[in-house]
Protein backbone atom coordinates (compact mmCIF):
# COMPACT_ATOMS: atom_id res chain seq x y z
CA UNK A 1 0.00 0.00 0.00
CA UNK A 2 2.63 2.51 -1.43
CA UNK A 3 4.83 2.44 1.55
CA UNK A 4 1.96 4.52 4.04
CA UNK A 5 3.24 4.29 7.59
CA UNK A 6 -0.10 4.45 9.55
CA UNK A 7 0.13 5.32 13.02
CA UNK A 8 -3.46 4.62 15.24
CA UNK A 9 -4.74 5.98 18.78
CA UNK A 10 -6.41 4.53 20.94
CA UNK A 11 -7.39 5.18 24.44
CA UNK A 12 -8.35 1.76 25.50
CA UNK A 13 -6.10 -0.84 26.34
CA UNK A 14 -8.41 -4.03 24.64
CA UNK A 15 -6.75 -7.11 23.85
CA UNK A 16 -9.33 -8.78 21.95
CA UNK A 17 -9.80 -5.35 19.60
CA UNK A 18 -5.77 -4.77 19.16
CA UNK A 19 -5.56 -8.56 17.85
CA UNK A 20 -7.73 -7.40 14.76
CA UNK A 21 -5.52 -5.07 13.90
CA UNK A 22 -3.21 -5.40 11.13
CA UNK A 23 0.31 -5.33 13.13
CA UNK A 24 1.78 -3.45 10.51
CA UNK A 25 0.24 -0.31 11.85
CA UNK A 26 1.50 1.16 14.72
CA UNK A 27 -0.12 2.17 17.88
CA UNK A 28 -0.38 5.42 19.99
CA UNK A 29 -1.25 4.82 23.41
CA UNK A 30 -3.21 8.18 24.59
CA UNK A 31 -5.26 7.94 27.23
CA UNK A 32 -5.12 11.23 29.15
CA UNK A 33 -8.02 10.49 31.20
CA UNK A 34 -6.86 7.90 33.83
CA UNK A 35 -3.30 7.39 35.63
CA UNK A 36 -1.99 4.23 35.51
CA UNK A 37 0.83 2.51 37.23
CA UNK A 38 4.26 1.37 35.72
CA UNK A 39 2.82 -2.33 36.20
CA UNK A 40 -0.46 -1.04 33.74
CA UNK A 41 2.33 0.38 31.31
CA UNK A 42 4.62 -3.08 31.07
CA UNK A 43 1.52 -5.29 30.61
CA UNK A 44 0.52 -2.92 27.23
CA UNK A 45 4.74 -3.02 25.74
CA UNK A 46 4.97 -6.78 26.45
CA UNK A 47 1.16 -7.36 24.66
CA UNK A 48 1.91 -4.79 22.27
CA UNK A 49 5.47 -6.62 21.08
CA UNK A 50 4.34 -10.16 21.81
CA UNK A 51 1.86 -9.10 18.78
CA UNK A 52 4.14 -7.77 16.36
CA UNK A 53 3.20 -4.05 16.95
CA UNK A 54 5.24 -1.19 17.44
CA UNK A 55 4.12 0.88 20.23
CA UNK A 56 4.08 4.82 21.50
CA UNK A 57 3.03 6.45 24.79
CA UNK A 58 1.78 9.91 24.87
CA UNK A 59 2.79 12.49 26.70
CA UNK A 60 5.64 10.47 29.28
CA UNK A 61 9.19 10.50 27.53
CA UNK A 62 10.67 9.15 30.91
CA UNK A 63 8.32 6.11 31.14
CA UNK A 64 8.37 5.13 27.30
CA UNK A 65 12.21 5.52 27.34
CA UNK A 66 12.70 3.45 30.50
CA UNK A 67 10.00 0.70 29.72
CA UNK A 68 12.00 0.60 26.23
CA UNK A 69 8.79 1.54 24.34
CA UNK A 70 9.26 2.29 20.37
CA UNK A 71 8.72 5.79 20.92
CA UNK A 72 6.90 8.56 22.73
CA UNK A 73 4.07 11.12 21.61
CA UNK A 74 3.94 14.34 22.36
CA UNK A 75 0.57 16.44 21.84
CA UNK A 76 0.15 19.59 20.69
CA UNK A 77 -0.97 20.90 24.17
CA UNK A 78 2.82 19.62 25.29
CA UNK A 79 4.57 22.60 25.15
CA UNK A 80 7.05 20.85 27.75
CA UNK A 81 10.93 20.82 27.28
CA UNK A 82 11.65 17.52 28.81
CA UNK A 83 12.96 15.82 26.31
CA UNK A 84 16.52 16.43 24.94
CA UNK A 85 17.61 15.17 21.24
CA UNK A 86 20.51 13.69 22.37
CA UNK A 87 19.16 11.65 25.17
CA UNK A 88 17.64 9.57 22.22
CA UNK A 89 18.40 6.03 21.03
CA UNK A 90 18.28 5.42 17.21
CA UNK A 91 15.71 3.13 17.90
CA UNK A 92 13.79 5.07 19.84
CA UNK A 93 11.12 7.59 17.86
CA UNK A 94 9.51 10.69 19.00
CA UNK A 95 6.03 11.42 17.86
CA UNK A 96 4.07 14.94 17.60
CA UNK A 97 1.12 17.07 16.51
CA UNK A 98 0.59 20.33 15.42
CA UNK A 99 -2.26 22.75 14.75
CA UNK A 100 -0.18 25.72 13.10
CA UNK A 101 3.29 27.64 12.96
CA UNK A 102 3.38 28.43 16.61
CA UNK A 103 2.94 24.65 17.73
CA UNK A 104 5.35 23.51 15.20
CA UNK A 105 8.53 25.53 16.19
CA UNK A 106 7.15 23.82 19.51
CA UNK A 107 7.74 20.34 18.21
CA UNK A 108 11.11 21.18 16.46
CA UNK A 109 12.72 22.47 19.62
CA UNK A 110 11.21 19.00 21.16
CA UNK A 111 12.95 17.13 18.64
CA UNK A 112 10.07 15.11 17.34
CA UNK A 113 11.22 12.86 14.55
CA UNK A 114 7.34 12.79 13.07
CA UNK A 115 5.10 15.26 12.96
CA UNK A 116 1.36 14.99 12.30
CA UNK A 117 -0.46 18.27 11.42
CA UNK A 118 -3.94 18.56 12.46
CA UNK A 119 -7.19 18.28 11.80
CA UNK A 120 -6.08 17.99 7.50
CA UNK A 121 -10.57 17.26 7.34
CA UNK A 122 -13.21 17.98 9.08
CA UNK A 123 -13.76 16.76 12.54
CA UNK A 124 -15.99 17.64 14.53
CA UNK A 125 -15.75 21.16 15.95
CA UNK A 126 -12.48 21.62 15.10
CA UNK A 127 -11.57 23.83 12.27
CA UNK A 128 -9.57 21.90 9.29
CA UNK A 129 -6.81 22.93 7.56
CA UNK A 130 -7.45 21.64 4.23
CA UNK A 131 -5.36 20.07 1.85
CA UNK A 132 -3.57 23.91 0.76
CA UNK A 133 -2.73 24.69 4.61
CA UNK A 134 -1.64 21.38 5.26
CA UNK A 135 1.07 21.76 2.51
CA UNK A 136 2.20 24.62 3.09
CA UNK A 137 2.78 23.68 6.85
CA UNK A 138 4.40 20.57 5.63
CA UNK A 139 6.91 22.65 3.63
CA UNK A 140 7.43 25.38 6.80
CA UNK A 141 9.63 22.63 8.82
CA UNK A 142 12.15 19.76 7.86
CA UNK A 143 10.66 17.79 10.11
CA UNK A 144 8.55 14.17 8.50
CA UNK A 145 5.42 15.72 8.52
CA UNK A 146 1.93 13.31 8.69
CA UNK A 147 -1.79 13.75 8.19
CA UNK A 148 -4.22 13.67 11.42
CA UNK A 149 -8.09 14.36 11.76
CA UNK A 150 -10.89 13.67 9.55
CA UNK A 151 -9.15 11.18 7.23
CA UNK A 152 -11.38 8.54 5.80
CA UNK A 153 -10.81 6.36 2.35
CA UNK A 154 -11.19 8.76 -0.07
CA UNK A 155 -8.88 11.42 1.22
CA UNK A 156 -6.30 8.83 1.79
CA UNK A 157 -6.47 8.74 -1.78
CA UNK A 158 -5.90 12.89 -1.83
CA UNK A 159 -3.45 12.29 0.36
CA UNK A 160 -0.96 9.81 -1.57
CA UNK A 161 -1.04 12.03 -4.57
CA UNK A 162 0.54 14.40 -2.34
CA UNK A 163 3.41 11.68 -1.65
CA UNK A 164 2.04 12.29 2.41
CA UNK A 165 4.03 8.73 3.67
CA UNK A 166 2.46 8.95 7.48
CA UNK A 167 -1.22 8.76 8.63
CA UNK A 168 -2.37 8.91 11.79
CA UNK A 169 -6.41 8.07 12.69
CA UNK A 170 -9.02 6.88 14.96
CA UNK A 171 -11.90 5.40 13.24
CA UNK A 172 -10.16 4.85 9.75
CA UNK A 173 -7.91 2.49 10.97
CA UNK A 174 -10.42 0.78 13.41
CA UNK A 175 -13.15 0.51 10.68
CA UNK A 176 -11.15 -0.15 7.73
CA UNK A 177 -8.10 -2.67 9.37
CA UNK A 178 -10.23 -4.60 12.11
Amino acid sequence: MYNLKLYYFFSEFNKKHLLKINNKINLIFRNYNKKFNIKFYKELKAFCHKAGFKIYLANNTKIAKSLKFDGAYLPSFNEEMVYSIKKKSKNFKLLGSAHDIHEIKIKEKQGVDILFLSPVFKKKNNKQLKVYNFLRLCKSTHIETGALGGINSNNVKLLKLYGIKNIGSIDWIKNNYE
